[in-house]
């Protein structure tokens, strides 16, 4: 062979052999991961730092997941379209994703709520297994799916408290005329006993409960509630918030935008989605108790609904889950799917977990923890 001639072949070999290493040594999922670009609204403040939260610690996943190819920019609520249409901006395209709770969006089909909370239903424990592994998931995608929507749960804030009040309610007579800033089903539930139920955005519930305009209002629990300094002007923090035992924040998407990614990035999504959701509740279970003691510090009075005012409720609830199973077969489905798990749930929680978590509160009663 041609000296020459054989330099150059070897030459050209020697080039093609180092562009073959070097797709080698790029990692096989960057070559993969196309550029995605994405808007999600929130339905959020910032200054709610835990629920806004949720929706960055999903971005920044991604992200990270994918060497900065997969971006979902965060807008938090009002930058792009009001918090409570961010469901809507997501169905019609306007972002490809949303951050928000379901029962915001009831009024236009109860059968909204049943992915996030409804009255009596599952706490956050039980809410997660009904939708990882009870099927809640799927079956509330069958309904999102109609509004042009696919949904992951994103968040849980634990039990919520169950509102401020400017006066002790000792008996279901005290809930005659009150006026209370509750939202949603609840209300629907709570009218029936002589509360008249008031829809105030969140930051004219401190004005309202001062003027007397309204004498109660629930927000979220006392991380949250601690920012808008409602023990100055109605000190008596009732527990529980039954109509959230266990409220799903939802991570809402475009149904044909997440339909054109790949199964790599579904993937993903669903993972990251899992994470933030896990992350929300772990982080409010550690902020909370530090929260209700400096409120309780600073003037708030702790107090359980009676039994008599819970009972009441409960049974109100169940009218209103009775009428809405007769005239909507989507909520019937879905509200039969968490009623048979929630039997099961309830019986479980009460052996095991009941008397560990029984007993532990009497030592921190006892001062011995």
């Amino acid at each position: 062979m041609d000296r020459r001639s054989f330099i150059r072949k070897a030459g050209a070999s020697g080039v093609g052999a180092a562009a073959a290493a070097a797709a080698l040594a790029t990692p096989a999922i960057a070559q993969s991961n196309p550029k995605v670009t994405w808007r999600l609204a929130s339905s959020f403040p910032k200054s709610l730092d835990t629920i806004y939260g949720g929706a960055e610690v999903f971005s920044k996943m991604l992200s990270e997941a994918t060497d900065g190819n997969f971006q979902i920019q965060v807008f938090a609520s009002g930058e792009l379209v009001p918090g409570l249409q961010a469901a809507d901006a997501a169905a019609a395209g306007t972002v490809e994703a949303a951050h928000t709770v379901a029962y915001y969006y009831w009024g236009k089909d109860p059968t909204w709520a049943l992915g996030a909370a409804v009255p009596f239903s599952l706490n956050a424990r039980g809410m997660n297994a009904w939708h990882y592994h009870g099927g809640g998931i799927d079956l509330f995608n069958e309904f999102l799916g109609a509004q042009g929507l696919f949904g992951l749960p994103g968040g849980n804030t634990g039990v919520q408290m169950g509102g401020w009040f400017r006066k002790e309610i000792n008996s279901l007579a005290d809930l005659k005329g009150l006026k209370m800033r509750i939202g949603g089903f609840a209300g629907k539930v709570i009218e029936r006993l002589g509360v008249v139920p008031q829809q105030i955005a969140g930051g004219d519930i401190y004005p309202a409960l001062e003027k007397g305009t309204i004498d109660a209002a629930e927000w979220v629990g006392p991380y949250d509630d601690e920012k808008l300094g409602f023990y100055k002007v109605a000190p008596y923090y009732y527990y529980p918030g039954w109509w959230e035992g266990g409220p799903t924040v939802h991570l809402l998407f475009n149904k044909a935008k997440y339909e054109e990614l790949s199964p790599a990035y579904k993937s993903l999504v669903r993972t990251a989605a899992q994470a933030a959701d896990a992350n929300m509740l772990q982080k409010y279970d550690y902020v909370n108790p530090p929260a209700v003691r400096r409120l309780v510090a600073g003037g708030a009075k702790l107090r359980p609904f009676s039994q008599e005012i819970m009972a009441a409720c409960f049974d109100k609830a169940n009218e209103v889950y009775d009428e809405m199973e007769s005239n909507n077969a989507p909520f019937k489905k879905i509200w039969e799917s968490i009623k048979a798990f929630r039997k099961e749930h309830y019986l479980w929680a009460q052996v095991a977990e009941y008397n560990y978590d029984t007993f532990m509160m009497v030592q921190q009663r006892n001062g011995k923890l």
